[in-house]
């Protein structure tokens, strides 16, 4: 029979699940975090991709209207027209490198999810077998707490 202050085998049990209830919840809010932050980031570089696409075709576009420009008479708005093109297009080209340099280094596994799970199964298998261990050898209140 338990003293009176201490808890029964059956409430700390009743505990013990509460708490591993809330840590496998705790687990899947990390888990719904980190891949939001992994979703933004793809997000982001798929819009500087996007914009560096956006941008190549502009410079392609202006680069056309050099060529036309240039052939149809000697001028040099022409000139200016090649320039804008050029800019455009270096532009489009880091832009569109950058984002898919970015994409193909991304990895989609929730990593800090992953190592939390493992080690709470790792925990919960040494909780088994120290449960099962000292079954019969508790004597006081400290000594369920420790095998918990």
């Amino acid at each position: 029979m338990p003293e009176k202050g201490e808890k029964t085998i059956g409430e700390l049990i009743s505990e013990l699940t509460q708490e591993v209830r809330m840590l496998f919840r705790q687990e899947m809010e990390l888990f719904t975090v980190e891949m939001k932050g992994k979703a933004i980031h793809v997000a982001k570089d798929a819009v500087a991709m996007g914009v560096g696409g956006v941008l190549l075709y502009s410079g392609l576009l202006v680069l056309l209207a050099a060529v036309v420009l240039g052939l149809a008479t000697v001028m040099p708005a022409w000139g200016a027209a090649l320039l804008v093109a050029v800019a455009c297009i270096a532009s489009g080209i880091a832009l569109v490198l950058k984002g898919q340099k970015d994409l193909v280094h991304l990895k989609f596994t929730p990593e800090q999810t992953a190592e939390s799970v493992k080690e709470t199964a790792k925990w919960a298998k040494t909780l088994k077998s120290t449960s099962s261990h000292r079954r019969t050898s508790f004597g006081s209140r400290s000594d369920i707490r420790k095998a918990i």
